[in-house]
């Protein structure tokens, strides 16, 4: 079996969390380099790696085959294009890039250095959502007419991440939860004709927006895209309504809380939700009406990096391509437009 080895932009929470593991684990990758500017502590748990102080030293290493642009967003850009041009597959972390013209370079590159460029977007395979396409893939509503989506949480203070909370490129909500929501929109319904959003700052001393109202409108659909840092109590994550009936789920994917208690990807439980997070399915159908539970499908990140392996090896579609990422980015920079303008923008 072809080992891919693989380096990493940085070992902060997203690479300790949501690559490290996959790539240690997947018998298709080896976890070969990180790139780690003042503490050292990836070979505390990955003896073998290697550790490199700058970013051009760590790619001039030819036995480097991919790397993993995991960094603030405003630095995705100018991390990944180096990366390419040194003749590396890249994959980027959410949000794929600051604007849309950073992305369709990236694009361009890619392609001009016959090179695989992927985006991460991992929240296609949790366990809610993944049971969230299936009722849409099998048609159990009929003809969906609204959809809303959901990521809330509680954070009331400001996050010690400088880059999160600093007016700087790409910070703030819409770049950090948002390409979730788009992309997961868009990978059930495609581009919308035209959409509203709306950008806020609800917490106390926010610089960055921390809450947003979206509208993604389709010629018989309308999808409903909101987060906000001020939520205490759990709502449906997802509704969908159709001509049959509705279809009701909260979030409950346990992998990202897993995964920061160190539980390696693969165990027994892994990506299983509890019977008590079970969606709610209610048809009304010929005068008679149903209620189901719905169990959830299993939640899987490695589903994502067993594409992304069979793309680079064997020259198969990318789970996620970087024209997804692309789209996201087009959606966003028009929700940004809609938010100053305070109007309809058509795509």
């Amino acid at each position: 079996m072809k080992i891919i080895n693989t380096a990493l932009c940085s070992f902060g929470s997203s690479g300790l969390v949501f690559h490290a593991p996959f790539i240690n684990a997947h018998p298709g990758f080896s976890l070969y380099a990180v790139w780690e500017r003042s503490k050292k502590t990836a070979a505390e748990i990955y003896p073998e790696v290697r550790s490199f102080n700058t970013l051009e030293s760590m790619l001039a290493e030819e036995a480097i085959e991919l790397v993993i642009v995991n960094t603030p967003n405003y630095t995705h850009f100018e991390f990944a294009k180096k990366a390419l041009l040194a003749g590396k597959h890249v994959l980027v972390e959410k949000s794929f890039t600051v604007t849309v013209t950073e992305a369709e370079e990236l694009i361009r590159i890619a392609i001009k250095m016959n090179r695989q460029l992927s985006v991460f977007h991992n929240r296609r395979y949790d366990s809610d959502f993944k049971t969230v396409k299936r009722i849409v893939d099998k048609g159990i509503l009929g003809e969906i007419s609204k959809a809303e989506f959901h990521f809330d949480r509680y954070k009331p203070e400001l996050s010690p991440k400088l880059h999160k909370e600093s007016l700087t490129p790409g910070s703030g909500l819409l770049h950090d939860l948002g390409p979730h929501l788009i992309d997961q929109a868009l990978f059930l319904f495609g581009l919308p004709e035209s959409l509203t959003g709306s950008l806020k700052k609800l917490r106390q001393r926010s610089e960055v927006n921390d809450y947003f109202d979206i509208s993604l409108f389709y010629p018989s659909l309308t999808v409903c895209l909101k987060a906000s840092l001020l939520v205490k109590e759990i709502l449906p994550a997802y509704i969908l309504q159709g001509t049959k009936g509705i279809f009701t789920k909260v979030r409950a994917d346990l992998q990202e809380d897993h995964l920061k208690k160190g539980q390696k990807p693969g165990s027994a439980d892994w990506g299983i939700e509890p019977l008590s997070a079970d969606g709610k399915l209610i048809i009304n159908e010929n005068g008679k009406r149903t209620s189901t539970n719905i169990q959830s499908l299993h939640g899987n990140y490695m589903e994502f990096y067993d594409g992304l392996y069979e793309s680079i090896v064997h020259g198969k579609n990318l789970p996620v391509t970087a024209q997804d990422g692309l789209n996201v980015m087009v959606v966003i920079e028009a929700i940004q437009l809609s938010d100053q303008l305070e109007k309809v923008i058509y795509l």
